[in-house]
């Protein structure tokens, strides 16, 4: 089975509308994901942005809003633009990792997502990612304390500066094979071409 590679992060409006949707699209096209987060800030940051440019340019940002309310409708998902934006995400993050090839990683993913754009909530805070670990049935204490370790925060790090070097500059960003596909209106394009590759060992 072919699998994509999908680098997100919780805080990027774009990643919610292809998370959303990912595991479903995936599933329908015989196509196994491989779940890639990593830190948009520093990335923003290395191009000596301060934010996000959607904050840094007032034109793009009210055009993004507008565009989410719409792509929001299209796909039938919910929508609530965050009072804080871009929203700190570092800690769901630090679970994804210590999820990435676990069976929840999907619903935990689309439940944090939920929270930030639906929602308009923190997302960022152990009481809240304790909640929706109980929510989802898990084991919230071992989790957390597996995404707080200095490893496991170290691999954050690590997982960042291998965006940079793959040339990641935005997210969602998609990679089938070595071929990149950046954005979400740029996920059914990365799913077909592959599912065009020459099939992976399973």
């Amino acid at each position: 089975m072919n699998a994509l590679d999908v680098w997100f992060d919780f805080g990027s409006n774009y990643s919610y509308l292809s998370v959303m949707r990912l595991e479903d699209e995936a599933a329908a096209h015989g196509i196994a994901i491989r779940w890639q987060p990593f830190l948009l800030g520093p990335i923003f940051r290395s191009f000596g942005w301060a934010s996000s440019p959607f904050v840094l340019q007032k034109e793009k940002g009210d055009y993004t809003w507008k565009d989410m309310a719409r792509q929001c409708r299209k796909l039938g998902l919910p929508w609530k633009q965050p009072t804080n934006f871009p929203r700190a995400a570092v800690l769901p993050l630090r679970i994804a990792l210590v999820g990435a090839t676990q069976p929840w990683m999907g619903a935990f993913c689309r439940r944090t997502m939920s929270m930030n754009f639906a929602e308009d909530r923190d997302i960022d805070s152990p009481q809240a990612m304790r909640d929706l670990l109980v929510s989802l049935g898990l084991p919230a204490h071992r989790i957390l304390e597996e995404a707080l370790s200095d490893a496991n925060k170290l691999r954050l790090r690590r997982q960042t500066e291998l965006a940079a070097e793959k040339g990641i500059f935005g997210a969602p960003t998609f990679f089938a094979g070595d071929e990149m596909f950046w954005g979400n209106d740029r996920l059914d394009e990365a799913i077909a071409h592959c599912r065009s590759m020459p099939s992976s060992a399973p």
